[in-house]
Formats: C-alpha cells, sequence, structure tokens
C-alpha cells in the first residue's frame, strides 16, 4: 500500500527568458493552451490530455552547459501518436532538431529537439503501458 497515494506528475515548470513568449510558443507549437496566469508573470499551461507545464521567469543564474546525461532534470518528453506526422508539422515551425529519430528506452520512437530558449525536449511514439 502507497500510504502518499501519489497520482502521477503534475507539471514540470521551466525558467523562461521572456515567459509570454515562450508560453506562446508552447500554445502554438504543441497545442497547450494558457490555463491560470500569476502576475509574477508565471503561466500554467494545460495539454490536450490535461496536464500541466509552468513557464515561469528565469533568474540571474548562468545556464549551465549540459547534455541527455547531465546530473538532474534532463528533459520534457511530449508522446505524440505519430511521429512522421509531428515531425513534418515541426519542421514547419522551424524547431531546431537534436538528432535524428531513434529507438525510444522501453520501447517506440523518440526524437530530441529545443525549444526557443535552449531546453531540451522530446517527442516520443509508444504505445501506452498499461
Amino acid at each position: 500500500m502507497n500510504p502518499l497515494k501519489l497520482k502521477g506528475i503534475d507539471h514540470p515548470g521551466v525558467a523562461a527568458n521572456d515567459v509570454e513568449q515562450l508560453a506562446d510558443w508552447y500554445c502554438e507549437v504543441f497545442g497547450y493552451e494558457k490555463w491560470f496566469r500569476h502576475p509574477k508573470p508565471v503561466w500554467m499551461l494545460k495539454a490536450p490530455d490535461g496536464t500541466l507545464l509552468e513557464v515561469m521567469p528565469k533568474d540571474d543564474t548562468a545556464r549551465p552547459e549540459r547534455t541527455t546525461w547531465t546530473p538532474g532534470w534532463s528533459h520534457l518528453a511530449l508522446r505524440v501518436e505519430n511521429i512522421d506526422e509531428a515531425i513534418a508539422f515541426l519542421d514547419t515551425k522551424g524547431v531546431r532538431w537534436g538528432g535524428s529519430v531513434i529507438n525510444a528506452i522501453g520501447g517506440g520512437k523518440v526524437r530530441n529537439l529545443f525549444d526557443p530558449d535552449g531546453n531540451m525536449l522530446q517527442i516520443l511514439e509508444r504505445q501506452v503501458l498499461l
């Protein structure tokens, strides 16, 4: 029995150079919608499946150089229905790719890309795990 009764991940957060610009990009490119805005400014964005993404202002800390394997949180993986169609769409948005399509750990296909602030994302096609 799990006394914590964890239900899952509510949201990741990303610190942005420009909160409005990055929130708009996630809405335009990935179909998030602006769900709640705090005056700090912070946007809570909602994905089609109801999961949330927080976009908040960055502080003055220098961005460290990192790879997929650098310690700490590495990337945000977004599941898509069809990776080939997703790639074709994202190409129209001029995204910066971080490599080609490879096999995903645990099955499926994955490809790395970067948001306008340089944060690593992945699009991933995989069957739902039950």
